[in-house]
C-alpha cells in the first residue's frame, strides 16, 4: 500500500471518527403535544354561549363561559367561569357553575373550584350540591366527585366524601357518607 493510500485511509478514518459523536447525538424527537405549539390555543372566545341539540332536535346541553380556549393538539377545551346546563331526557336541566371547567375529547367534563350543581328530582325537590370538583361523563350521563360534597334539599343536608349520580335515573351513591341532617317540614 502506498503512502498516499495510507494517508487517504487515515484521513477517511479521522473524518468518520469525528462524525460519530454527531450521529449518536441526533436531535431528540419530541411528540407534538409536548412542544410549545401545543400550549397555544387553536381558538379562543370571550363571553361565549353554545347550545347543542340531539338527533330529535331537543336541547342536549348549553354552556356559557366568560372565556373559552380550545387546544386541539392537547385534546381539551378550557372554560373560565362556566355555566353549564345538561338536559337529561325530558327533565329540567342540571345546572353546573364553577370557576374553571375542562372538556376533554373523550366527552368528559371536569369542573373545579366553587362548584355548585342544581337539579330537580322527580318529586319536585330542588337539590343543590356544592363541592370543589365534579366530573360529568356525557356518554353515560353520570356525575362523580371524589371530593367533599354537601347535598342540600328543602328538608335535609347530606355531607359525604365523594358521590356518584346517574343523571338519567337521578340515583345517588354516596362514596364515604359523613353525616345527614333531616328536618321534616311541619304542615299547620
Amino acid at each position: 500500500m502506498s503512502r498516499v493510500s495510507v494517508c487517504i485511509a487515515l484521513l477517511f478514518l479521522l473524518a468518520v471518527g469525528l462524525s460519530i459523536p454527531n450521529w449518536l447525538a441526533q436531535e431528540e424527537v419530541k411528540p407534538k403535544a409536548q412542544t410549545e405549539e401545543a400550549w397555544v390555543p387553536n381558538y379562543q372566545a370571550r363571553t361565549m354561549r353554545s347550545t347543542v341539540y340531539n338527533k330529535e332536535g331537543k336541547i342536549n346541553h348549553q354552556v356559557f363561559a366568560e372565556k373559552m380556549e380550545h387546544f386541539d393538539l392537547l385534546g381539551f377545551t378550557l372554560f373560565k367561569r362556566p355555566e353549564y346546563s345538561l338536559f337529561a331526557q325530558a327533565r329540567a336541566p342540571w345546572k353546573i357553575n364553577a370557576n374553571e371547567g375542562t372538556l376533554y375529547d373523550d366527552q368528559r367534563l371536569q369542573f373545579e373550584t366553587d362548584v355548585v350543581v342544581t337539579g330537580k328530582t322527580d318529586d319536585g325537590l330542588l337539590q343543590k350540591v356544592t363541592t370543589n370538583f365534579v366530573e360529568i361523563n356525557l356518554n353515560d350521563k353520570t356525575m362523580t366527585s371524589d371530593q367533599y360534597v354537601n347535598i342540600a334539599g328543602p328538608n335535609y343536608v347530606i355531607n359525604s366524601n365523594g358521590f356518584k349520580v346517574n343523571l338519567e335515573t337521578q340515583q345517588y351513591e354516596l362514596l364515604d357518607h359523613v353525616k345527614t341532617v333531616f328536618q321534616p317540614s311541619t304542615h299547620h
